[in-house]
């Protein structure tokens, strides 16, 4: 019997990718996503596939018929345009739509994965952050629905995991990009591709100087599926430990597309973290992960992909 895999938020970014990539290892995939910022274009190729998709919403019970072997949970508004739009939706499935995923594996006595963040670290007070590092989150600040909605999830896990011996994992997610990402989707690779593709100026917020590090999506999904095969319960960062600032990030993309866009600033928004970078030493020894693709090799491919979408 082939294992079966229930992926919450499969038709986003990630979780498509996810789910085309699990289908590659025969798996079996049922996608879940009630497309409140998930889209079927990024599943329509997966239909002639061991595929199926149920479009609903998460936070109400979940019901999957026959065995699941492993649910992972990736619905959430994920970029900061999505989760200021939509502050109570992405509370909601942070708290009940991890509740429902987590009752879903409990009933199956399947494993469970959860997309967390880099978020949960906040504004970080340690560089690099390690998963040891509690955070410096803003309660009630404008990230907070999100940063404080996946802190949640987490200790959810945690006490399904300790209460309920569920088998849990928990993938700390640091800044990914490629294929699939939406034009308006607010994060810095895409807001830039889109503008540059477009020769209009692109916006950097504060000084440019904030870091980010940048991970291709086909090695976030190796290292997810690493994890989810692994005996690990405990959080772990996968992340590109190459830092970079957002200007210089910026640059690239306008060099690499030969645009004419010039950079123009503006104010930083509320609480926005000014470093981040992964500390990948638990992945790297637990899971034997590291990042492979460069990134100007994974911006070519995602560059490619965006062409086709700028009118």
């Amino acid at each position: 019997m082939k294992k079966r895999v229930v992926i919450t938020g499969a038709a986003g970014f990630i979780g498509s990718h996810l789910a085309e990539t699990l289908l590659d290892r025969d798996y079996t995939v049922i996608g879940i996503d009630n497309l409140l910022t998930g889209d079927t274009a990024n599943i329509s190729h997966l239909h002639n596939r061991d595929f199926s998709f149920i479009k609903h919403d998460v936070t109400n019970y979940i019901y999957i018929d026959g065995p699941v072997d492993f649910v992972l949970h990736w619905a959430s508004p994920a970029s900061p345009i999505d989760y200021l739009e939509l502050p109570i939706p992405t509370l909601k499935v942070g708290a009940l739509g991890t509740h429902k995923a987590l009752g879903l594996a409990k009933a199956k006595g399947a494993r469970f994965v959860i997309a967390s963040t880099s978020e949960v670290y906040g504004d970080p007070l340690e560089h690099p952050q390690k998963e040891t590092y509690w955070g410096n989150v803003n309660p009630v600040g404008p990230r907070g629905v999100y940063d404080e909605a996946k802190r949640f999830a987490e200790a959810m896990t945690m006490a399904y995991h300790r209460y309920h011996g569920v088998d849990t994992k928990i993938v700390r997610i640091f800044n990914t990009y490629g294929p699939r990402m939406r034009l308006n989707d607010g994060r810095a690779v895409p807001a830039f591709m889109s503008q540059v593709l477009r020769n209009q100026d692109v916006t950097v917020f504060g000084d440019g100087s904030q870091t980010r590090s940048f991970t291709y999506i086909t090695d976030l999904v190796d290292g997810i599926i690493r994890l989810m095969l692994s005996a690990e319960n405990d959080p772990v960062n996968i992340g590109n430990p190459v830092e970079m600032t957002i200007k210089q990030i910026a640059e690239t993309i306008i060099t690499m597309t030969g645009s004419s866009s010039k950079i123009v600033y503006r104010p930083l928004p509320t609480d926005d973290p000014k470093q981040r970078r992964p500390d990948i030493t638990r992945a790297r020894t637990l899971l034997g992960w590291e990042p492979k693709v460069q990134l100007e090799e994974g911006l070519v491919k995602t560059i490619e992909y965006f062409r086709t979408k700028v009118g």
